[in-house]
């Protein structure tokens, strides 16, 4: 393996004069539990994206955030499954280890928290009931799970339990539930509170809108006047730091919890840090930047698959995200995402022009998932009552992934 560059956030040009007037930060440190988070921002964990790798870039441009690892299913953490167990094993730089389980049987998903806390893998878990995918919602799991009150309430009492046993705080992230007329985020969240957990976070869309449209911030706001004593995190189109900026005026929340729109951007993280505390500097990189930090990500993923034709080829799905906006033409693209190797990643990237200033607005925005608004897939009969029937607790043994998804 080549050396390691490292890259460094404040040295990464900026706009305007590159002053960092101080100002009293616009949030305090975010607390979860016994554990205080320096910047209230929080990387999403995102299916097959926020590995170690991707985790420690994060944190190399913005260092006190808190970065979550990829969501794991509580089955296969009970089953010891060895691709499971590897993604809740944090590097030692890594602090708060911030794990996310996903699960439909308490006991299961109380067994999965004991193995996690108990074997002291993650300072920090979070239960995720925001999956939108349909093949997790039509058996009844991820965010339209919180329908059934009942069940919803016995997870995350198992969950804030077995971490309770062993000082580490459990949180849950959600949506607002499966459609406009289906809407669980107000209860769900007095539920979550009176069980316990350490802060909630709302994705500020409902499972039939996926990706699509606006995130209505207005129900993070709602959430944050319902929910009193704890913090609550809003979640959904945090493109810039100034986006993030607005959420907090809007709604009033405790933090942000930024997903797609730091899939090729990182150094979005400097931005948000710099943004909380007053400052006015922007991370405005040119190619030759964004191509050094494409080089940076692939040595990081070379080093966690301990395979460089593994690393490299699971990088190639982030080209795009990072060249968004860049005049960069279809040969070289193309080339950049069929690497296969360091040295390839290497020669690719030193025939772009370094020299091209940062394209702006074009740069930003949009990416990664989007879709169309669609009809919430739901187990037959699901919508009709609030209470969970023998018939769907047999159909939701089936909605757990393997080992992660969503």
């Amino acid at each position: 393996m080549t050396s390691t560059t490292t890259l460094e956030a404040t040295g990464a040009p900026t706009d305007g004069t590159g002053a960092s007037a101080q100002a009293t930060p616009f949030l305090p440190p975010l607390r979860i539990g016994q554990h205080t988070v320096p910047s209230p921002v929080v990387l999403a964990p995102m299916a097959g994206v926020t590995n170690t790798a991707f985790r420690k870039l994060c944190r190399e441009h913005g260092p006190g955030g808190l970065y979550v690892a990829e969501m794991v299913t509580s089955r296969a953490i009970v089953e010891r499954n060895e691709q499971a167990l590897r993604i809740v094993t944090f590097e030692d730089g890594e602090s708060p280890r911030s794990a996310q389980v996903y699960g439909v049987d308490p006991a299961t998903v109380g067994a999965a928290v004991e193995i996690i806390a108990g074997e002291g893998r993650a300072d920090h878990v979070d239960l995720n009931f925001g999956c939108p995918v349909p093949k997790v919602t039509r058996k009844g799991g991820g965010a339209v799970l919180p329908w059934k009150r009942e069940l919803f309430t016995r997870i995350v009492d198992a969950a804030v339990e077995a971490g309770a046993r062993h000082d580490v705080p459990v949180t849950i992230k959600m949506r607002k539930g499966i459609d406009d007329e289906h809407l669980t985020y107000l209860e769900a969240g007095l539920i979550a509170e009176q069980a316990g957990v350490a802060a909630v976070a709302l994705h500020a869309r409902t499972a039939a809108e996926y990706y699509s449209g606006t995130a209505d911030w207005s129900a993070i706001r709602q959430l944050k006047e319902t929910v009193t004593s704890i913090p609550v995190l809003g979640n959904g189109d945090i493109w810039s730091a100034e986006d993030a900026l607005e959420m907090v005026r809007q709604t009033g929340c405790d933090g942000v919890v930024v997903g797609r729109g730091c899939q090729g951007r990182p150094w979005l993280f400097a931005d948000l840090m710099a943004a909380f505390n007053g400052s006015d500097e922007r991370v405005t990189p040119g190619l030759g930047y964004v191509a050094e930090t494409i080089y940076r990500h692939g040595e990081l993923m070379a080093e966690f698959f301990q395979d460089e034709d593994k690393g490299t080829r699971d990088l190639r799905k982030h080209m795009a995200w990072y060249l968004k906006g860049y005049a960069v033409g279809g040969d070289a693209r193309r080339a950049l995402a069929m690497v296969s190797s360091l040295a390839e990643l290497r020669t690719h990237l030193d025939a772009l022009d370094h020299d091209q200033p940062y394209p702006g607005k074009d740069a930003e925005g949009q990416r990664g998932r989007q879709g169309s608004p669609k009809k919430p897939h739901v187990p037959d009969g699901w919508l009709s009552s609030r209470e969970l029937s023998d018939e769907h607790r047999a159909k939701l043994l089936e909605a757990e992934l393997s080992v992660s998804g969503g």
